[in-house]
């Protein structure tokens, strides 16, 4: 694959903040996407410190949103902790700012993570809403559509996931990258404007063993759910062909 004739710039939108361990590692969120999009790139035969140029916008505590479209070629929504059906003063920014992107211009491409994900779709009207599936969580394994088999090259994706949430229906025009027992709706793509997955390929074992142990703790998850979790979180998982999926997808519009 050719390499970028000039940096590939994406705005990481920063919709939660990491646990303590996470975050002394990695400081925020899109300091866990630059490592990761960075492995990616450089698989791909590209420099990462040449050819990404990567911004993180706070929209969670500070709701700093990029002022201008103009200096981007992609936006990134990262998963979070909270709700994407919530009808908070930032989500309900974020919402109406994805929107306008995915519907006012057609060169700035988005990119969508669990939380990011479901934006998306109820920026296109779908409903977002709590499964009645409960959690899937840990590496899982995804059966992918054609279109998904397509994208990422594989017949099955095994990625993390942490979510009790779906999108509920699938907007207009788009189509779906995979479906679980426990989730229908794995992934969007619309060419040209948008791709997102319902789970974690920033993940990493260390990570999701962190969020894990603190969640059972505060007793969200059962101890048989715990135990079924921690026993799938150490295989291999395909955060990199999902990234680099995702770059790919990026670049074209560079083209």
């Amino acid at each position: 694959m050719s390499k970028p004739t000039r940096p590939l710039r994406i705005a990481v939108l920063e919709a939660d903040h990491p646990l303590e361990n996470t975050a002394s590692k990695y400081g925020t969120y899109g300091g866990v996407f630059k490592s990761l999009l960075a492995i990616a790139a450089n698989s791909l035969g590209w420099d990462a410190e040449i050819d990404l140029n990567i911004t993180k916008w706070d929209i969670e505590r500070e709701l700093h949103f990029p002022p201008t479209l103009d200096e981007l070629d992609g936006i990134l929504i990262t998963g979070s902790r909270h709700n994407a059906f919530d009808n908070t003063r930032w989500i309900i920014a974020l919402v109406d700012y994805i929107r306008d992107v995915l519907t006012t211009q057609k060169r700035v491409r988005v990119v969508g993570i669990c939380f990011g994900h479901q934006i998306i779709a109820r920026a296109l009207g779908a409903r977002v809403d709590r499964s009645e599936n409960g959690w899937e969580a840990s590496v899982c394994p995804i059966p992918l559509s054609v279109r998904g088999k397509q994208l990422f090259g594989v017949e099955m994706l095994n990625i993390f996931q942490m979510h009790r949430d779906v999108i509920c229906t699938l907007p207009p025009e788009v189509e779906n990258l995979g479906t679980t027992e426990k989730c229908e709706i794995q992934g969007m793509y619309v060419p040209e404007k948008f791709i997102s997955v319902q789970g974690h390929p920033e993940f990493t074992e260390e990570i999701v063993r962190e969020i894990l142990g603190v969640r059972r703790e505060a007793g969200v998850f059962t101890e048989s759910e715990f135990e079924d979790m921690i026993r799938r979180v150490g295989k291999v998982q395909d955060g990199v062909l999902v990234a680099t999926a995702f770059l790919e997808f990026l670049f074209e519009g560079l083209k």
